[in-house]
């Protein structure tokens, strides 16, 4: 079964977001990573697909957007959760048939491949399936 294996990024909005980045860096020591784009948690799964321990490294991802992305869909929400997944072609279809609210759009990029749906509440949720470790 398809599944979320962990939060892959934290986002969310500020009218501010320089100062608010700011604000994170002297009070909590949360550094933005040189491209400016948010800061990166290092970790490691406690397991493999395959059950085999230690897991692989992964990352979590927080940042700060405008007030005004479009970034974030339709979603009224100030926040957007980004969840890792396992075979997110197969997790859309079968959210599809369960009648979930599954955004047309997809990315691909080298640090893998990305999906949006919609909460009942109107939240949107990016699924990100990084590429697969060699």
């Amino acid at each position: 079964m398809e599944r979320v294996t962990g939060i892959g990024g934290i986002f969310f909005k500020s009218e501010n977001p320089e100062q608010l980045y700011q604000w994170y860096e002297k009070h909590l020591g949360i550094r933005r990573e040189s491209h400016g784009q948010g800061a990166s948690f290092e970790w490691r799964e406690s397991k493999a697909a395959d059950g085999t321990e230690p897991g692989p490294e992964a990352q979590t991802t927080w940042s700060i957007f405008p007030s005004g992305t479009k970034y974030f869909g339709a979603s009224k929400a100030h926040f957007m959760v980004n969840y890792r997944v396992d075979g997110l072609d197969a997790l859309l279809e079968a959210m599809k048939a369960a009648g979930v609210e599954v955004d047309p759009h997809r990315e691909e990029a080298d640090y893998g491949r990305f999906a949006w749906i919609t909460d009942p509440d109107g939240n949107r949720i990016e699924l990100w399936e990084p590429p697969k470790q060699k």
